[in-house]
C-alpha cells in the first residue's frame, strides 16, 4: 500500500515539472503584475485603451479572420445585406440560401392572378459593404403556354433595380440599428467604421 501511494505521488512530479517549464518559457513578463498607477480603475477606459492598442479580441474579429472552417466566415445574422435580402424576398420560397457561398436562389414563384408566368430571383453577394455594387441580382421570367412549353427570359432591369434599392435601404436601417445598439452597450468605445 505504501509503495502505491509513493508511485502515485511520483507520477504527478513529471506533470508538475512540465507545467513549470512551460510557464517559465513564456518569458519574464508572465509573472509580473500590472502597475496600478498606469491602469485605470474604470473598466470602460481599460476596454477602450485595450481596443485602441490592439490588445484582446472580439469574437466578431476572430470569426471574420477565418477562425471557423478555415475560410472567410461571418455569422449571417450580423450581415445587414444578407438579412435585408432575405427580408425583402421573404414571400418567395427559397431553393438555396448559402451564406458562405454568398448566394440566395429562390424557387419559381407565381401569384394566383397568372399561374402561367413565374419568376425566379438570384442574389449574389460580392461584398459585405452596403453599396450598390455589393450585390448582383438576376431576375428570370418563365412563361408557359397551355401545352406547358415554357420560355425563360433573363433581365428585367426594372425589378432588379427596385430590388437592389429596397435591399440597400433596409440594410442601411439595420446597420444604423446595429451601430446604435453597440453605442449604447459601449458608449465610450469607438466601434468599427463610422
Amino acid at each position: 500500500m505504501k509503495n502505491y501511494v509513493f508511485l502515485q505521488k511520483f507520477s504527478l512530479l513529471p506533470i508538475f515539472l512540465i507545467i513549470l517549464i512551460l510557464l517559465t518559457s513564456c518569458g519574464k513578463n508572465f509573472f509580473r503584475g500590472a502597475d496600478a498607477k498606469k491602469v485605470s480603475p474604470d473598466p470602460r477606459e481599460r476596454v477602450k485603451k485595450n481596443l485602441e492598442e490592439g490588445k484582446g479580441f472580439r469574437l466578431n474579429d476572430v470569426v471574420k479572420k477565418g477562425a471557423m472552417r478555415g475560410g472567410n466566415f461571418e455569422f449571417a445574422s450580423s450581415n445587414e445585406l444578407w438579412r435585408a435580402s432575405l427580408d425583402i424576398i421573404e414571400f418567395m420560397p427559397l431553393t438555396s440560401a448559402n451564406y458562405s457561398g454568398g448566394i440566395i436562389i429562390t424557387d419559381w414563384y407565381s401569384n394566383n392572378t397568372n399561374p402561367n408566368e413565374t419568376i425566379k430571383i438570384t442574389i449574389r453577394f460580392l461584398s459585405n459593404e452596403i453599396r450598390s455594387d455589393a450585390i448582383d441580382i438576376n431576375v428570370f421570367y418563365k412563361k408557359c403556354d397551355s401545352e406547358y412549353k415554357c420560355v425563360v427570359q433573363k433581365n428585367n432591369e426594372n425589378i432588379e433595380s427596385e430590388l437592389r434599392r429596397e435591399i440597400l435601404k433596409k440594410a442601411t436601417i439595420y446597420q444604423k440599428q446595429t451601430k446604435a445598439k453597440n453605442k449604447s452597450f459601449y458608449p465610450d468605445v469607438k466601434m468599427g467604421k463610422d
